[in-house]
């Protein structure tokens, strides 16, 4: 659900949040947090990534993605929020005394059981290996190296689906609409991710970006000729060259930029749809 506010101002009327309300009131969980430093898109000073900076301070959470804790239930004692990711995250009592945080699943509450093991229940929460969940079921936080932990499938509202068991593999379709074969002893989590409308939230102002850390953006047209291959010109003219290109003269549309002979190429069944 997407919260509005009234129109009070000109940036408020299409200012819009996530529905937090199902979120618990409780801290962050002190002792699986950690300063965050900040490299604002530098490298020994210098900027290698544009439009980066500032933005609030950020406490990183720590969070379980493989099989850290196989074969001890927990119970879900939070929902909280991250601002280090856009789906919601959950802290997990287990019954050895140890507490970790994992990305909550859409539907997942206070007091529900969870458990990773190789077959557990089909609950949402539950991580287990991908041959022993049925054709149909949603999943996220999937591996693709054994112990390496979930790789695929974390962000707010991410799910893939499973299509067939062949052999020793599970053919998947990622929310990209691409159909991919993975190693079936491999793990996932069950359930879609929570935070499902996160992509239709609108900023709705400038200064909304910065405190996200984002910084202004300038149009390759409004540069000079010596900063972009768009610049320069009287008034507003075309762009001038026959292929767009990046700011650093790299053709940017209707190029592949996917590697030719890349390893996973073979476990591909389907590319994805273009938009």
């Amino acid at each position: 659900m997407i919260k509005k506010y009234k129109p009070t101002t000109p940036a408020r009327r299409h200012y819009t949040v996530s529905d937090y309300s199902v979120l618990s009131r409780d801290e962050p969980f002190k002792k699986l947090t950690a300063f965050k430093r900040k490299d604002l898109g530098r490298s020994k000073g210098k900027i290698t990534v544009r439009h980066k900076g500032g933005g609030n301070k950020k406490l990183y959470r720590s969070i379980f993605f493989g099989e850290e804790k196989k074969g001890v239930p927990g119970i879900v004692k939070t929902i909280e929020y991250d601002p280090n990711r856009s789906s919601f995250i959950s802290l997990i009592s287990y019954e050895d005394g140890a507490w970790g945080y994992i990305l909550a699943p859409q539907g997942l509450k206070v007091g529900d059981k969870i458990i990773c093991d190789e077959k557990t229940p089909l609950k949402k929460g539950n991580r287990m290996r991908l041959k022993n969940i049925p054709v149909g079921a949603f999943i996220h936080n999937i591996e693709v190296k054994a112990g390496a932990g979930g790789k695929l499938a974390k962000s707010a509202g991410s799910a893939a689906q499973i299509i067939a068991q062949d052999g020793k593999y599970t053919h998947l379709k990622m929310p990209s609409s691409e159909v991919r074969t993975i190693q079936n002893i491999y793990y996932a989590s069950l359930g879609q991710l929570s935070n499902i409308e996160h992509k239709m939230v609108s900023v709705g102002k400038a200064g909304r970006s910065r405190h996200m850390g984002i910084r202004p953006k300038v149009r390759g047209t409004a540069m000079n000729p010596v900063d972009h291959p768009y610049g320069g010109g009287e008034g507003r003219t075309k762009r001038g060259t026959r292929k767009p290109k990046s700011i650093y003269g790299k053709v940017t549309g209707g190029k592949k930029t996917r590697k030719k002979k890349r390893y996973s190429d073979k476990f591909i069944i389907v590319r994805r749809k273009k938009k």
